[in-house]
């Protein structure tokens, strides 16, 4: 192996600086609402530098929302507050990400609650009150991932959820006190479980559900070779889930490697065309059902950067849209995010 080589591992800031792109409509206002910082997974750190590396190089990313992702736990806490530790990690990262006039700023917080508390009101609603008093207005809602596949060893980034989460009455009762507190709910699946989500969101209509990466179509393992079929099912879903007026979907996502697409394993990332060629037909099929005010793209980093950089994503969620009206793609960069995720800091 050369030196090249050995140096350009998928992920690594060498291997996607393979591909450069111009920056297609630089002035548009973005809202990136699907992010994550964390310490040392993927052989990397992605902190504040890290973040400002991506938000900064080139498009107009104004603000972002940090989605949980079971980093900078309290190890030494009971398991039910656990996730405290994430969310004062965040604040902190938050706060000073305001500091930089000339730098996007973390705006928003999805943290993470075990909602199955939901049996046990007076406990799920003091610990949902121990996160708002750390985060005050940054937290804008919870996620607790229904994501479950009955094989976990094929998936680089297994799901941790219980069998059936979204039917468990304990749990639809802590989504109900989300609605009441005004949180909303974000969840991340796999693509069989999005008939028992469009289940769910039927059994909880008071609550604001926001659909994580398409319901992640998977491509690897059983699931390889297997795209059409999924496909085909996947939309007659996504069409169902859209007649849900509480639902609102996030487009981005999949350029995760267990999606299967494979731009993780290669020489070279993937550029803004290729995407656009695999997988535009996700993107203007949800959109199509959806509406753009019911829409928001999302980066999904660092977990996406396994495939393709930050500029190069957003490039492309510019051509998906090239056609459609600037109403509309104000929506799907800025407005829904907004108004979802209740951003009313000044500029939106």
């Amino acid at each position: 192996m050369n030196q090249h080589t050995a140096t350009c591992t998928p992920g690594s800031d060498e291997w996607l600086n393979l591909v450069k792109e111009d920056i297609i409509d630089p002035e548009r206002r973005i809202i990136d609402p699907h992010h994550h910082l964390w310490r040392k997974r993927f052989d990397r750190d992605y902190l504040l530098d890290e973040y400002f590396a991506d938000t900064n190089s080139g498009h107009n990313i104004e603000q972002t929302v940090f989605i949980e992702c079971r980093a900078f736990y309290d190890k030494d806490a009971p398991e039910h507050l656990q996730s405290l530790g994430e969310t004062r990690a965040i604040t902190d990262i938050a706060h000073a990400s305001r500091t930089y006039a000339d730098q996007s700023s973390v705006n928003g917080i999805v943290a993470h609650v075990n909602l199955c508390m939901g049996e046990q009101p007076a406990l799920l609603r003091s610990v949902l009150q121990q996160h708002q008093s750390i985060a005050g207005s940054l937290l804008k809602g919870i996620r607790h991932s229904g994501a479950r596949d009955s094989r976990p060893e094929d998936l680089l980034i297994p799901g941790r959820a219980p069998p059936y989460l979204y039917g468990r009455e304990d749990f639809r009762k802590g989504l109900r006190m989300l609605g009441e507190m005004g949180l909303v709910y974000d969840t991340w699946h796999y693509h069989h479980q999005n008939v028992d989500f469009c289940d769910l969101a039927e059994a909880v209509p008071e609550t604001t559900l926001v659909l994580d990466h398409f319901g992640t179509p998977l491509g690897v393992g059983v699931y390889k070779g297997a795209r059409d079929a999924i496909f085909a099912q996947w939309k007659e879903d996504i069409k169902r889930l859209s007649r849900c007026p509480n639902v609102v979907a996030k487009l981005g996502g999949l350029a995760m490697p267990d999606n299967g697409f494979g731009w993780d394993k290669r020489d070279r990332p993937a550029d803004s065309d290729e995407l656009v060629r695999w997988q535009k037909k996700y993107y203007l099929h949800t959109i199509d059902c959806f509406g753009p005010d019911r829409c928001m793209f999302e980066s999904n980093f660092p977990v996406d950067r396994l495939s393709i950089s930050y500029p190069v994503l957003w490039n492309a969620f510019k051509k998906l849209v090239a056609d459609f009206s600037d109403h509309d793609k104000h929506a799907l960069f800025f407005g829904t995010a907004a108004r979802v995720y209740q951003l009313t800091t000044p500029g939106v």
